[in-house]
């Protein structure tokens, strides 16, 4: 054991740079898989904790005031219900803020459902304008207990009581109404019902729903929403940066064992003499394994230990959304064995991969075997094997000697180069994926409207303004391009399981510029666009016709093209207003799509129309999903810095073999003539050849692979395929020039330490 560890220290004061670099590559690594766990379990586990407190319905149902709506507790899989409420759509405006709400009278706290209060506290027959807010309402109002809201356009004020959770779809601007809970007196005049139905089996929700919309009849339910869209809503982009850290964590762990596997079959290559030594000093082959593979798991510990310990001491201290995903993570049951679990996986792994490379060292017999003799051809000095036809017409053309035989040295050599390149390779084209997601997320904040979101502002008008005066106001703006009118609706697809977002948006002299990834803009009558999450869920493509219901009456629309749709999932159907006017002469604009001029910034002008419309309009910037993800740009950055570790472990091992191996022709290039600088340009030519080679395969291989997985992800998300945007050939040949130009200066020193070694040290090298 004594001379093992002797052993095993010798060879880590020779590489040192080697092995602080698998150390700091591992705890990367780990660090990574630790961060995507902690994003994942912050993803899911906020609102399930909600949902199972408050006992969480698993289907809310808004329905017409006069519907049947107590009927339903009656249905085969309902265990229990919440209401029906009586609700009212309005407005609540708060320190210059405005936020649409949905307004439910309740007398009670309700058992199914029940909101988690999170200050104050609940309703009061004693405060009848009293009212609690939904946490996110509350947040984008900036009130709290005491605070009083009021009604704009009304005169009347209301008094907030509280604020809780709910496990219900959140406040959205612009989209999905605010909640607030009041006393029935508070809801003089409803609008509507909505009712909670908790099932005692969650996995038959839409047939649940299909079984309401039937007893109540399709006319009476306006809209429907499940738990499953509440869990993917409350979930949002805390799942994608798990799911990018994962990916890129678990790619990353594969190209260090890789890396790892090389460097200990270039060790091997480099030290037979001296495992031939130990084996004849009595060494079995077990204990030559052991060495190697006790040093390496010594060094991912190491490496692993430090992640979690740093994670576990201060994860919760990062800024921003990462910090707050490690703070919760480390309050969860699982946290523990996920802490252990993590690390303990990356150190076997990294183990099997070094193990698989030990093994060879234990197969070294105790005495070298000869190298075979040379062919009849003679061996040129410098190169792997006889030259090709190419080489010597390169000499002939007067090519410096040093290149040719560089180049020859690694194009003869062409399995232990394939395996160099491979392993150089995949570090490399996980950087050029992390690079495209980049350039995604930077083209989102840049072009928004080739995301879907033309529009920089939302605004709605109440009915003390008519269409045309709040048209006239809204591009009365020097920075208003255009004001479309339009109106959204709940829709019931057809099987009745489910609603969707059906948008009639602009007129036909004056389009709506939907972003297109597939087909043709909806032109004439009866045509639409569709979001990919709608096609999903009705499982259609573009071409096919689909029905729908709106209230009681059916629409029929021709899907002409497939949108990019950010917004509800992508479950949006979209058409011009005067083909939904078809149906309903009476229709009215619900709000506008402002499109502003470039360069204009959205929150002024929402300033300047808040002020112009003098109580009659709300007004909202549009939400772009990229403002979500801007904590995944420090993520890539960090995971480039990783994937360059492990890629400089492959190079300095590449590096180490290559001067290893030229040590035989040493003499030989010398005593043709070649200067010390010609031997070492050869090494530097045959390492920044074997980089130049793993650069191409990275870069075209890399940005087809990135564009699938940018795509596959925004498919699986509603939004579709389309948005993935590629570094410019600019940037990767750029990046391939780097990569060809930073292993030629990492190989230049050691190469030239080689050739201008002593003669003494030269021979010993070759007996």
């Amino acid at each position: 054991m004594r001379a093992t560890l002797r052993w095993a220290h010798s060879d880590l004061r020779t590489h040192r740079g080697e092995a602080l670099f698998l150390v700091l590559a591992t705890a990367g690594i780990v660090a990574s898989l630790l961060l995507a766990t902690a994003l994942f379990g912050y993803a899911t586990n906020p609102w399930q904790r909600v949902f199972t407190q408050a006992r969480g319905a698993h289907v809310w149902l808004h329905t017409a005031p006069s519907a049947p709506a107590g009927k339903l507790a009656s249905l085969d899989g309902v265990e229990s219900v919440a209401g029906p409420y009586p609700t009212a759509s309005t407005a609540l405006a708060s320190r210059g803020t405005r936020a649409s709400v949905e307004l439910r009278g309740t007398a009670e706290r309700p058992a199914v459902d029940r909101p988690l209060l999170t200050s104050g506290r609940w309703l009061d027959a004693s405060a009848p304008d009293g009212v609690v807010l939904e946490s996110r309402l509350a947040r984008a109002l900036l009130a709290g207990p005491g605070d009083t809201l009021t009604l704009p356009g009304t005169g009347r004020s209301l008094t907030v009581l509280g604020v809780a959770d709910s496990a219900e779809p959140r406040y959205r601007p612009g989209e999905q109404p605010g909640l607030v809970w009041a006393l029935p007196s508070a809801v003089p005049d409803p609008g509507g019902q909505v009712i909670g139905l908790r099932l005692t089996d969650p996995d038959d929700t839409d047939y649940a729903v299909q079984r309401a919309v039937t007893l109540l009849g399709s006319g009476a339910v306006s809209e429907v929403s499940t738990w499953q869209q509440a869990r993917a809503e409350a979930q949002g982009d805390n799942r994608l940066l798990g799911q990018v850290l994962g990916l890129f964590g678990i790619g990353a762990l594969v190209a260090a064992g890789l890396a790892v596997h090389g460097a200990i079959g270039t060790r091997i290559r480099g030290h037979l003499r001296d495992i031939s030594v130990l084996k004849a000093i009595g060494f079995t082959p077990g204990q030559v394994v052991r060495v190697f593979l006790l040093q390496h798991i010594a060094y991912a510990l190491l490496g692993a230990a430090a992640a979690a310990t740093l994670a576990q001491l201060l994860g919760s201290r990062i800024p921003g959304r990462l910090g707050d995903a490690i703070g919760v993570w480390q309050g969860l049951p699982g946290h523990t064995t996920a802490l252990v679990a993590v690390p303990v996986a990356a150190v076997l792994f990294i183990g099997a991969t070094t193990g698989l490379a030990a093994w060879r060292a234990g197969r070294v017999p105790p005495v070298p075997v000869p190298r075979p003799a040379a062919g009849p051809r003679p061996r040129t000095p410098g190169a792997a094997g006889p030259l090709s036809g190419a080489a010597r017409w390169a000499l002939a053309a007067r090519v410096p000697p040093a290149l040719v035989l560089g180049w020859h040295r690694t194009s003869t050599r062409r399995l232990r180069s394939l395996a160099t390149i491979t392993r150089l390779a995949l570090p490399l084209l996980l950087i050029v994926v992390a690079m495209s997601a980049w350039t995604t997320i930077d083209r989102f904040h840049r072009s928004p409207e080739r995301i879907g979101l033309p529009a920089a502002l939302t605004v709605h008008a109440d009915s003390g303004l008519a269409d045309r005066d709040a048209r006239a106001l809204l591009e009365r703006d020097p920075q208003v391009v255009a004001a479309h009118p339009g109106v959204e609706l709940a829709a019931l697809v057809p099987g009745q399981t489910a609603t969707i977002a059906l948008r009639g948006l602009g007129v036909d002299g004056d389009p709506y510029p939907y972003t297109l990834a597939e087909g043709r803009p909806a032109r004439a009558e009866d045509e639409a666009v569709a979001g990919q999450g709608l096609l999903d869920l009705l499982d259609v493509r573009v071409g096919d016709w689909v029905r729908m219901t709106v209230g009681d009456q059916p629409q029929i629309l021709h899907i002409v093209g497939r949108s990019i749709e950010p917004e509800n999932a992508g479950r949006v159907i979209s058409t011009s207003l005067d083909t939904l006017r078809e149906n309903d002469p009476g229709l009215a604009p619900t709000l506008y799509q402002v499109r502003l001029e470039p360069g204009a910034d959205p929150g002024e002008v929402a300033a300047r129309l808040t002020a112009a419309g003098q109580g009659h309009l709300d007004v909202h910037t549009v939400t772009n999903p990229a403002d979500g993800l801007s904590p995944l740009r420090a993520v890539v950055a960090g995971l480039i810095v990783i994937l360059a570790l492990i890629g400089l472990i492959e190079l300095l091992t590449a590096i180490g073999g290559t001067v290893r191996e030229g040590e035989r022709d040493l003499l030989a290039l010398k005593a043709v003539g070649l200067s010390p600088r010609q031997i070492t340009a050869i090494t530097v030519t045959a390492t920044a050849g074997t980089a130049l080679a793993a650069a191409l395969v990275a870069t075209v291989l890399g940005a087809p692979l990135a564009r699938w997985l940018i795509d596959a992800q925004g498919a699986s998300s509603g939004i579709g395929a389309g948005i993935a945007a590629v570094p410019s050939p600019a940037l990767l040949a750029l990046f391939a020039t780097a990569a060809v130009l930073g292993a030629a200066a990492l190989a230049a020193l050691p190469a030239a330490r080689a050739a201008r070694r002593r003669l003494a040290d030269t021979l010993s090298a070759v007996t």
